[in-house]
This record gives C-alpha cells, structure tokens and sequence, in this order.
C-alpha cells in the first residue's frame, strides 16, 4: 500500500454498464483501504450509482457545455487541481482522458489496460478462453498505485425500500419471488427476440412477480409482453435512477443481455442471468460475481465464429439472430435453478 496517496482520483465517464462495473471495486477499495478518499470523474446521470459507497464523492464532468473540448478539459484540470488529488486512476483511457491527464502532469498517474490484442485473438478465432474480467482490469490499476485489491469476498448495501408505487401494484401480502427482465442491448445482435421472450414470461409469471425494465421509448415495446394480471409489470419510463435502483435491489433475479442491466443488478448484490448473442462472457463483460451457469449462451459448436466482436456491432449476416437458438426451456429452467437456491 502506498501511505503517501491519501485522494485519488477516479475517471469512468461512460457507458452505463462500464461505470456500473466500476462500484464493486470502489466498494472493495473502501474495505481495505478506509483512510484513502475517491473522487470518482463521471457523468451526472451516474451519479446514483456511487450513492451507497463510503468516503466516495463523485465530481459530475459537464461534456455537453463547461468541459467540452481541449479547453473544457483544460478548466476541468484546474478544478481537479483544487481537489487536491494525489493520484489518478484512469479505468477509461480514451483520448478525452489522455487529453486530461496531460494537464494533470506532476499527479500519479495509471491507466486501464484494455487487452486489446487478447480480445483481437478472441473474436478472430484465435483464442477461445476465458480473459481477464473488466472487473479485475480495474482492480489492477489501483494495484499499479500500490493498492492491492480483492475481489474474492464482496459485500453489498442493504435493499433499499420499495417504491410506494409498486407496493400498490403487487400483493406484497403474498410476495412472490421478484424477478426483472431487461431485454434490450445497445445492438440487436445481442438482444434476445420477444417473441421468444414472451414465452419466457408466460411461464415464470406463473409462480413469480415479474418487472419489464428498458427506457423510456421502450415502453410500448414491453407493453407488448405484458399478460392480463398484476403478475407482469413495465416500469420503462416510471422512475428515476434513484427509485429504479431501489427496485432493482428487492430483486431476486434478473434475467438481462449483455447490456447495462446486468451490470446494474450485478452491482447491488443481485442475481443476474445474462442471455449472450453474438458477444461472449469469455470477453471479460460478465456480470460480477456470478457463476458461469448463469451466462446462457449459444452453442459454440454449431456457431464457432462466437464471439464476431467484443460490443456487438460486427458479425457475419447468419450470426445477426443467433441469440433466440436458444431456447425458451433453457432460460426458465436457468433461473428456476437460481431462486431454488
């Protein structure tokens, strides 16, 4: 442990899932470093997500206005230089934050190593194996500033209490198991088709509550899944980031692609079962601390190009719905398998 860093700096901009896997770490860095502060560097929007986290305050980057540009960045540095961090810890190393860090000179710096060439080998076929999780990239920058990490034993906040509104929606007399559902992701190729997912929802509302989660504009999209009773319901659109959090935290499961929401989940503590397209948790992407049985993924056999791409956007034509080969029996009895245990 280096006793000379007393506040560090921590830069994660974007997106949604990428800054939701960086809490866990936070939250572990807490624990076994108490006496050392974190300013986390972020968007506004995520700012909820650092909420529960001690010593931990969050400094809200402005990229549309105040920050935008060189010169932006150049007025950001003298702001974070009245921080009076001592070192920065990059888990986002893009050029903004290349830019950045050079008007930060005389700071100890380390950055994020994104394993480029081992995930290059992963989806050109050249390697099939498991590389290291994000999770632990990030962890190994805060080594690099001589703060060792383990992630082996994480401990999560408390749920938090349910939103007034869903407690009027569901018969919490005889609350069910809870169980979300997200089925969007940023490409198609790594969504699951809903006609699929209907069936998916026909079964589990049988035994369980069920919440549609997805934007705003998704909502007519998920009304669509909806069945005729209080056992489905589309919270698209209802809540701030703040309620949603606290519904996702009363979860039992949640059943996500490969997307922000797992991610969300994964970092209060929930069980997550993430359903994979044309991406692979062998890219490091996984939910945090989830067994591997809760990746359901397509048969690599009969699709060996699996992964076509790290994100989603590149993939052969015939690998676009490769996602819905699995079959709706394999997800139900997956998380059946979950909230059994």
């Amino acid at each position: 442990m280096s006793k000379t860093l007393k506040h560090i700096l921590v830069i994660r901009l974007s997106a949604m899932g990428d800054v939701a896997m960086t809490v866990p770490v936070l939250r572990a860095f807490n624990k076994q470093y108490p006496g050392v502060k974190l300013t986390v560097l972020t968007r506004p929007f995520f700012a909820p997500f650092f909420r529960d986290l001690k010593n931990v305050e969050v400094f809200a980057i402005d990229l549309k206005d105040q920050h935008k540009g060189v010169l932006g960045l150049f007025k950001l540095s003298k702001a974070i230089r009245k921080l009076k961090v001592d070192a920065v810890a990059d888990l986002h190393n893009v050029l903004r934050t290349k830019i950045l860090k050079l008007f930060l000179i005389g700071k100890t710096v380390k950055q994020l190593d994104k394993g480029r060439n081992e995930k290059k080998a992963l989806v050109s076929g050249d390697l099939f194996a498991p590389l290291k999780s994000t999770h632990q990239r990030y962890a190994d920058v805060f080594e690099a500033l001589g703060f060792k990490l383990d992630l082996s034993n994480p401990e999560f906040s408390d749920k938090k209490a349910i939103p007034k509104t869903i407690l009027e929606a569901v018969d919490t007399q005889n609350r069910k198991q809870w169980i979300g559902i997200a089925p969007f992701a940023q490409y198609a190729s790594k969504m699951y088709p809903l006609e699929q997912m209907k069936t998916v929802i026909a079964e589990l509302q049988k035994d369980y509550i069920i919440f549609l989660f997805g934007g705003k504009a998704d909502k007519a999209q998920l009304d669509t899944l909806l069945v005729d009773n209080k056992s489905v319901i589309n919270v698209a659109g209802q809540y701030g980031l703040n309620q949603e959090l606290d519904l996702i935290s009363n979860l039992d499961v949640m059943i996500s692609m490969d997307s922000g929401n797992a991610h969300l989940a994964a970092m209060l503590g929930v069980n997550v079962v993430t359903i994979w397209g044309v991406t692979h948790p062998y890219a490091g992407f996984g939910a945090f601390n989830q067994p591997n049985a809760n990746n359901v993924v397509p048969d690599i056999e009969a699709y060996p190009k699996l992964p076509t791409s790290i994100y989603g956007n590149k993939y052969p034509e015939d690998y676009k719905t490769v996602a819905g080969t699995i079959q709706p029996l394999q997800i139900i009895d997956r998380v059946k398998a979950v909230l059994k245990a």
